[in-house]
């Protein structure tokens, strides 16, 4: 029993060693074919890492820069009737302990904040009034938004928790608030919004086009800083960390309106942009297939190569492959020993065409970033794309070795030992 298992394993091994061994005789062909497969490789790693750099930077842009991947949940404080406006009764009231709540309802898969929205005036000791807007907003706003404090910092958890009397202006605001035209100089200033005086403790950075004068106040301060009469209701945005986890971040959110709402749908307003989720969704599923499609056109180009190379190398040792059936190899012998050349060409060209596509890639994008403005190229390696390097190597060498290993195993031994 152990003999036998010991010839069962003996066999595929020694002809494994002897197809590797046979790559030695030519090595020149040998290097060729692997030229053909490095070329081909690095081509689809090229691809594939610029195109995770392209998509990496396209889902930056949508999350920062569009609601795409925002859900907002807001009060229904009136519906419409026969064209008419009637108010809701007991719609909810959302606070700080809420978006807590549904932040760990949803977990690691989304970003909650709390903000709500308004107008009032600011007045300093030595400018005029000035009408704004008001953005009362959670402390992680800021990042929830992708933005920056220009000078100065955001106010925190502790100072939205307990209502603090600061407030962060925007770039134009305090440039005309300031005496001296410097939006710096009015950091730890008091200003007064709405008559409720708060020390600026920040200035937000400019932007093309910036018309409009605007503040940022704690949430709990929007009762006092908001004109208006009325009870203020803020709303919850909850925007998914991957466009691909938006829905089941939807179905949490459901699920935790109807564990705390009965009739939610009545009172509370769930939106998302449909249309555009669905745009998005199919620009990215084209830009995958058409860099798959250029990835398999540079594969097939190696592979084609490494068939080329086999067939040949099969015609020149037909007469080997004889004597070697005639003293006892057999079929499974021969179409391993030319399946290891081809996995062993298909592995080395593998491995240096990853190498050889890492660089150019990031080397490509550098060179294109450097010479050209507005146009922001970066590469990126994933483990999708590595993985892909390592397959390739087997189904390359597998898929163009196997039809060469299946000629060289079907000879006759007579005939093959006859051929010149």
């Amino acid at each position: 029993m152990a003999t036998s298992f010991l010839v069962f394993v003996r066999r595929p091994v020694t002809a494994a060693a002897q197809g590797l061994a046979a790559l030695g005789v030519s090595p020149l062909r040998t290097a060729l074919s692997t030229l053909g497969v490095v070329v081909g490789v690095a081509s689809v790693i090229t691809t594939l890492a610029l195109g995770d750099g392209f998509e990496r930077y396209v889902r930056e842009v949508i999350a920062v820069r569009t609601d795409v991947q925002t859900i907002t949940v807001s009060s229904r404080t009136t519906e419409e009737r026969d064209g008419f406006a009637f108010p809701v009764n007991g719609y909810p009231i959302f606070a700080l302990a809420d978006a807590a709540e549904l932040q760990r309802a949803v977990g690691r898969t989304a970003e909650v904040t709390l903000a709500v929205g308004g107008r009032a005036w600011v007045a300093s000791d030595r400018a005029r009034p000035h009408a704004v807007i008001v953005n009362a907003t959670q402390a992680n706003w800021i990042a929830f938004g992708r933005r920056e404090v220009a000078r100065g910092r955001y106010f925190t958890d502790v100072e939205t928790a307990h209502d603090a009397s600061v407030v962060v202006l925007s770039h134009k605001l305090a440039a005309e608030l300031s005496p001296t035209a410097d939006p710096a100089s009015m950091l730890d200033r008091t200003v007064r919004v709405r008559g409720r005086p708060m020390v600026v403790i920040g200035v937000m950075p400019p932007y093309v086009g910036e018309r409009q004068y605007e503040v940022f106040v704690p949430v709990r301060a929007a009762a006092t800083t908001m004109q208006g009469a009325g009870v203020v209701t803020p709303t919850i945005s909850v925007r998914a960390r991957t466009f691909e986890a938006l829905d089941d971040v939807h179905q949490l959110i459901i699920e935790w309106l109807a564990g705390r709402y009965p009739h939610w749908e009545r009172r509370v307003d769930v939106e998302l942009s449909l249309q555009r989720l669905e745009e998005v969704g199919n620009a990215l599923l084209v830009a995958k297939l058409v860099m798959s499609a250029i990835a398999a056109v540079s594969l097939a180009v190696g592979g084609v190569g490494i068939m080329n190379v086999l067939l040949s190398s099969v015609s020149e040792r037909t007469r080997e492959i004889g004597v070697r059936k005639a003293v006892g190899a057999t079929r499974g012998d021969i179409l391993l020993q030319l399946l290891a050349e081809s996995v062993a060409i298909a592995s080395a060209g593998s491995g240096l065409g990853t190498a050889l596509g890492v660089g150019g890639a990031f080397g490509l994008a550098a060179a294109v970033r450097a010479n050209t403005t507005g146009f922001p190229m970066y590469a990126a390696v994933t483990w999708a794309t590595l993985v892909t390097a390592v397959m390739t190597a087997v189904v390359v060498g597998l898929a163009f070795g196997i039809y060469p290993a299946l000629r060289a195993a079907r000879l006759s031994p007579i005939d093959a030992i006859r051929h010149e």
